[in-house]
């Protein structure tokens, strides 16, 4: 289908963002938008909501996941956002469970969640699952989910002091860290949740660890490409590969796969 028509058809690339609190949620939607600009809000009947009156919200603890973020860098994608289950227990939990089933019933494709991104950060307070986590892993449809390990440059720290304990140099260490972290959490607790099959009968599709996006210059490139990756419905990956601009490449790649 020729891309206008797909966009005529479906028109937006919808995504479903869910994290705690400083997860760098927003930071990596900006990246895959390439903005700096705060996204614009509208609820569920289109109508665009006052900044003012969503901070008085937060502040309240309401929030809600009907809700539309949408960057005027690249309209083509529209976010939900969940804060995650720190803040709602069992009424968070049961009501972005709800909203999930909701969404896969419906009858349009526009208006299904095309993908789930689970934002886990890694920095020093926050690296292991909480128990609503590991409850939503284990009972909601995770099918279409992609978990992105944020703040993941967090780790460098670690290897870089344990190396540094054994006598190593500073600047090899400094090299060397990066990839001490990505072999040490391949072996951690976190994939081995993720991915036991005793617990949990739909696995997230892939994982990927995301450092340092909170700096000048960072790439989301790795992202767009395993979310292109791990859509199984043609229609959807060509949606997604016209809308993001986050690299020619993988435009012309799958253009030549067509």
């Amino acid at each position: 289908m020729d891309p206008s028509e797909l966009r005529k058809a479906i028109e937006r690339f919808r995504i479903l963002i869910i994290g705690r609190a400083n997860a760098g949620k927003t930071t990596i939607l900006q990246r895959v938008c390439k903005t700096r600009e705060n996204p614009e809000i509208y609820n569920s009947a289109g109508e665009k909501i006052d900044p003012a009156v969503l901070m008085a919200s937060r502040e309240r603890g309401v929030h809600d996941i009907e809700n539309e973020m949408v960057f005027r860098s690249n309209p083509g994608f529209v976010f939900h956002d969940s804060r995650g289950f720190e803040a709602g227990g069992q009424f968070e939990f049961d009501k972005v469970k709800a909203f999930i089933v909701r969404r896969s019933k419906e009858r349009s494709l526009r208006d299904r969640i095309h993908v789930i991104w689970y934002c886990i950060p890694m920095d020093e307070d926050s690296r292991s699952f909480t128990e609503a986590e590991v409850k939503f892993f284990s009972q909601c449809d995770t099918g279409s989910m992609i978990v992105l390990f944020t703040k993941f440059d967090a780790l460098y720290d670690d290897e870089f002091a344990e190396l540094m304990s054994k006598g190593i140099s500073r600047k090899d260490a400094e090299v060397l860290a990066p990839q001490h972290a990505k072999e040490a959490f391949a072996n951690g607790p976190q994939l081995k949740l993720l991915y036991n099959r005793k617990g949990n009968q739909r696995p997230p599709r892939c994982h990927i660890c995301l450092p340092d996006m909170d700096k000048d210059g960072a790439d989301c490139g790795p992202l767009v490409e395993c979310t292109a990756e791990t859509l199984n419905d043609d229609t959807l990956t060509q949606l997604f590969v016209t809308t993001q601009r986050t690299t020619l490449e993988l435009c012309m790649r799958y253009a030549v796969k067509r």
